[in-house]
């Protein structure tokens, strides 16, 4: 890999076709003679002949990072399913109301470019929020909001109401909040969630997309310790009993439940999902889609889930008291029962049941274990650099690192990470596994805290503690471990 060019600091040559570029992501970055160097993430023949014979050069490959050649091609050629059609719609506009269900309407175009290159940049959110003279779109890559277009103002309703027709919307109610859901086959099979809510300066659009392409990761990949690995695996190997993954919204709990669930799927069990909605298209899992609007709530699918005779049940959340209970009496009745919740840490699962109504004894009768999981960005391995962290740093008194030497380190930011410095995600996580001691505090009620201390005096790694490990291995920074598990309500 070409490792002393930066390429979206180079100019391509004239005369190279700009569809070409883009059909094959190749990105030519200079021409010495009658040789054209060309970028590519895969050099295949094919995609070296078309450059050839278009150009007339003879061509030479260099491999870069798939994402950098992108963000070249963007640099340089532009992104014309936004940039041409937020032109096209601001035209539109000046000469009337826009039609927004016409396939080839400059709105309609705009819409779809923007889901389009959400899903190719790997967005989990797309918002798009109005300001007092503009409209800004934004994605939230690696969990972070990064501004990627600007729609002009008088724009604004249009976008807005080709959104709710996709999402089968009311268009005329602009005073109230509203909820739907898109379904798209092109460019892939995707599932977008989206949200309207109205806000002094318009009509505010939040879509959580939901790539059904996505492929299930194993557990090996999510990032986890070998210890917290092992009792997770043990977890979900026993026969029955409630298996809790907690954390805040974003911190990948359900990927890791999937992951946890892939390895106890077979032909000999049944295994069945109920979600809101299903995040993973998983081969030899029945999946059931939660709608509040008819009745199928968390509590009503699980109790008919049950007269299915299943033998594992994934809950998408426990979020009410009703699912709480019949989720611990499935678990306690031969049934393996995965799902997540929202506290802070491992040991505040086991009380959060109890304060849903839950009778402590039944909870510590069924709990195998929780995790408590966030995800950290990782250093772009293309611009990372190691430092020394300064002895009176700040970050010292909140890490509780001594003065001592410490060498981390950090991305410089280059067009691979989109100058973020960040490059993927990795979990870190606690796991609490409830061995006799933690089930006989939890059956006395007793509180968060003394559950913590047993579980970390029994070996359980806090979050912090795993985080810490994360950072001195320069997987990542020490901005990023402050930001996500230094919270006081974490502590």
């Amino acid at each position: 890999m070409a490792q002393d060019v930066v390429l979206d600091s180079c100019r391509p040559p004239e005369g190279v076709p700009e569809w070409l570029v883009r059909k094959h992501c190749a990105f030519p970055f200079a021409r010495e003679g009658g040789v054209l160097r060309l970028a590519v993430a895969v050099p295949r023949v094919e995609v070296l002949d078309d450059f050839a014979l278009a150009t007339g050069c003879r061509v030479e490959a260099e491999v870069f990072a798939e994402e950098e050649i992108r963000q070249a091609i963007r640099r340089w050629y532009g992104t014309p399913e936004v940039e041409r059609a937020v032109a096209a719609a601001s035209s539109a506009e000046d000469e009337g109301e826009e039609e927004v269900t016409e396939p080839d309407a400059p709105v309609v175009r705009l819409v779809d470019g923007l889901i389009s290159q959400a899903v190719s940049d790997g967005a989990s959110d797309v918002h798009i929020t109005p300001e007092r003279d503009r409209t800004v779109v934004r994605f939230r890559i690696d969990g972070v909001l990064r501004d990627v277009a600007e729609i002009p103002r008088k724009v604004h309703q249009a976008v807005v109401t080709r959104v709710k027709v996709m999402a089968g919307l009311d268009i005329a109610e602009r005073r109230l909040p509203q909820d739907g859901r898109i379904r798209l086959r092109e460019p892939g099979r995707v599932d977008l969630r989206v949200s309207v809510l109205p806000t002094v300066r318009g009509e505010q659009v939040v879509m959580r997309v939901l790539d059904q392409a996505r492929v299930v990761p194993d557990l090996e990949t999510l990032g986890y310790g070998e210890r917290e690995l092992s009792l997770i695996r043990k977890a979900v190997a026993a026969p029955y009993g409630l298996v809790l993954l907690t954390g805040p919204t974003g911190s990948g709990k359900t990927t890791t439940l999937y992951a946890a669930l892939k390895e106890v799927v077979s032909r000999e069990r049944s295994v069945i999902t109920v979600e809101d909605p299903p995040e993973y298209d998983m081969p030899g899992v029945s999946q059931v889609a939660v709608n509040p609007k008819a009745g199928l709530t968390f509590a009503a699918a699980l109790r008919a889930i049950l007269r299915q005779d299943p033998d594992v049940v994934m809950v998408g959340e426990i979020r009410d008291p009703e699912t709480a209970r019949i989720a611990v009496q499935a678990a306690m009745t031969g049934h393996l029962v995965l799902s997540t919740m929202h506290t802070n840490d491992a040991a505040s699962a086991p009380v959060r049941l109890a304060d849903m109504g839950v009778e402590p004894y039944l909870v510590a009768s069924c709990l195998l274990c929780v995790a408590a999981q966030r995800l950290l960005r990782l250093v772009c391995p293309r611009c990372a650099e190691e430092y020394e962290l300064p002895p009176d740093a700040p970050e010292r008194v909140v890490l509780g690192l001594d003065s001592g030497p410490v060498a981390v380190r950090r991305g410089r930011g280059c067009p691979s990470c989109g100058r973020t410095g960040y490059r993927g995600r990795t979990a870190v996580a606690e796991v609490m596994f409830t061995d006799r001691g933690l089930r006989e505090l939890i059956r006395r009620g007793a509180p968060a805290e003394a559950l913590r201390d047993l579980a970390v005096s029994s070996g359980m790694v806090p979050l912090k503690q795993a985080a810490l490990e994360k950072l001195l291995s320069g997987a990542t920074t020490v901005q990023e471990v402050v930001r996500v598990v230094c919270s006081p309500l974490a502590e």
